[in-house]
């Protein structure tokens, strides 16, 4: 019983109604209340979850995919061109700096330079759910310093697309696969950097043109269902597209919200998402 899918579900939602309360109402953010719960119930603590929670965290990793999806709708092109100091000049600094300083201890210590680059690429990378998370329930989000980590998030992101694409070619040769599916398995590492990039490209270009046509015949039979469907198969689509080429699954939705943020249908795009987020 205690494994049962429904019992591991029940068991995450009442940590959390608990947990995230007590966090909000000691000060402490909503995101650690969430943190301490997982704590609370698992291995380490009161082992009311284990392994067997893994298909519950797929729904929590889906909230994540669409919340990214959420926040592309809202970056316009002309948002982004107004950034674009902030998101180079702060962005560029902490990326490349954390890249440098972290790379460089490495190879203070020895390590292999190809081991040392992926540290420091990993090291220059944060948690854009988290943070984004963190800035809204402060109400940081329109302030000085929020727009700052916002434009550092942003170039983040942007970033993860080139580094997803060179840590196939710091791979050793000889090297266990990463286990990636798909076209990418099994294939050379210069090749599973090129799917990356294809990837990418096939998601701009079918959400900078084709979804246009389909989302306004969706919209002439005013059935609200079937548009909600088709956002929800959307955002499942493109990231089983970039999971299949060991890219992230929140960072193609996030690309392909940020080329639909010109669509007459972003309004109901947030519409249909922002419900399903939330709960996930």
């Amino acid at each position: 019983m205690k494994d049962s899918f429904l019992t591991q579900a029940l068991i995450y939602l009442v940590a959390s109604l608990v947990s995230v309360p007590l966090a909000k109402r000691f000060g402490l953010g909503a995101v650690l209340g969430y943190l301490l719960a997982g704590i609370a119930i698992g291995p380490s603590a009161l082992h009311l979850v284990g392994h067997e929670g893994h298909d519950v965290m797929h729904f929590a990793e889906f909230g994540v995919v669409m919340m990214l999806f959420l926040v592309g709708l809202e970056l316009r092109p002309q948002m982004l061109w107004s950034m674009r100091k902030s998101i180079l000049g702060l962005g560029g600094l902490q990326v490349l700096g954390t890249f440098g300083a972290v790379t460089g201890i490495a190879v203070l210590f020895h390590l292999d330079i190809r081991v040392a680059l992926a540290l420091g690429m990993i090291a220059a990378m944060s948690s854009t759910a988290i943070v984004l998370s963190s800035l809204e329930e402060r109400k940081l989000t329109s302030t000085e310093g929020g727009r700052a980590a916002f434009a550092v998030l942003l170039f983040q992101d942007i970033s993860v697309i080139p580094i997803l694409a060179i840590f196939p070619l710091l791979r050793a040769k000889g090297m266990v696969e990463d286990g990636l599916e798909g076209p990418a398995a099994g294939r050379p590492g210069w090749q599973q950097a090129i799917l990356v990039l294809v990837a990418v490209a096939v998601v701009v270009l079918v959400a900078r043109y084709a979804l246009r046509f389909v989302f306004r015949f969706l919209a002439e039979t005013h059935l609200r269902e079937v548009f909600t469907v088709a956002a929800l198969a959307l955002v499942i689509g493109i990231a089983q597209l970039m999971e299949s080429v060991g890219l992230s699954a929140a960072l193609g939705t996030f690309l392909a919200g940020v080329v639909l943020a010109e669509s007459p249908y972003r309004h109901q795009l947030e519409a249909d998402i922002e419900p399903f987020k939330g709960i996930l």
